[in-house]
């Protein structure tokens, strides 16, 4: 079916809004008909559900037209409108009904590197005051590691895997063995740019009752000089040949100043696991037209 318009143009039945007559005369009101058919058209019928009305504030003020400043913003009218809450909402808090519900609860797991924890202090206080406090000592992570010291059951598991079995005490900051319940726990994301932080998390979701920030590093009983060589001796990391591969093969064609800055590159995009290692395979090749330029 085609419907004549104004121009050259022509509006077909994809343009025309499917509608209800008797509706639209029953409550007098712009009533649109949708056909859901699929499971995840329930939750978007039940969101207009539970949004409740909404409310239109309107004010008549004098204007004046000779003036260029602003009126001033009333922030306390401001706050108090943006705490209004519906009909809806307001029946199912009377009645004391559950507002939020989650299952299974889930804890997030904060990590630090060593003697890097957080401290929360105010500005006149005394710093040796602050240094004596019980939890600038004792985190939850750090708590974690005592608690491997003193646990078998506890030692079984890695740290994510902590809150399942363990139970948090924020009083005590210690951690005790869970009776009743089950909690999913989360490790703080961190961003490859950090550095260490990085390459700790990553080891922390494979290393199982650590006692000490240096038994996370060792490996086969060996302890790594840092957590990113422990990462790339258990295979965690990639072993950087394929940039290798790249800089070898872009080398037949490209000049030294093209290598130098494709490897450039790679150092700022954070792709390299360890760049010492692609700089010593790759040397002969950066270095080309140097010696030239120089003479």
């Amino acid at each position: 079916m085609v419907f004549p318009y104004t121009g050259e143009e022509l509006m077909d039945i994809l343009n025309v809004v499917p509608y209800n007559k008797y509706m639209l005369k029953r409550y007098q009101a712009h009533i649109n008909v949708e056909w859901c058919n699929q499971g995840s058209s329930i939750k978007y019928l039940f969101k207009y559900i539970n949004k409740g009305p909404d409310r239109a504030t309107v004010s008549m003020v004098p204007s004046n037209n000779d003036s260029d400043n602003n009126d001033a913003v009333d922030e306390i009218k401001e706050y108090y409108d943006c705490r209004y809450i519906s009909a809806c909402e307001a029946s199912w808090r009377i009645f004391k009904y559950d507002v939020h519900y989650r299952y299974p609860a889930m804890i997030r797991l904060p990590f630090h590197l060593p003697n890097q924890q957080q401290v929360v202090y105010e500005a006149d206080d005394d710093i040796e005051d602050v240094l004596d406090r019980t939890y600038v000592a004792s985190s939850m992570f750090t708590s974690w590691m005592k608690c491997n010291e003193i646990s078998k059951e506890a030692r079984k598991l890695k740290y994510v895997e902590f809150p399942t079995k363990f139970v948090w005490h924020r009083k005590h900051l210690i951690w005790k063995p869970r009776k009743v319940g089950y909690a999913v726990g989360r490790i703080h994301f961190v961003s490859p740019k950090l550095g260490e932080a990085y390459f700790l998390r990553i080891l922390l979701n494979k290393v199982k009752g650590p006692k000490s920030f240096e038994e996370i590093r060792t490996v086969n009983g060996e302890l790594c000089s840092s957590f990113k060589d422990a990462c790339y001796t258990l295979g965690l990391l990639d072993d950087d040949k394929e940039f290798i591969d790249a800089i070898k093969e872009a080398s037949l064609s490209g000049s030294g100043f093209y290598l130098r800055f494709l490897f450039a590159t790679m150092l700022l995009s954070n792709s390299l696991c360890k760049a010492e290692i692609v700089w010593q395979n790759t040397w002969e090749y950066l270095s080309d037209g140097i010696l030239y330029n120089q003479q």
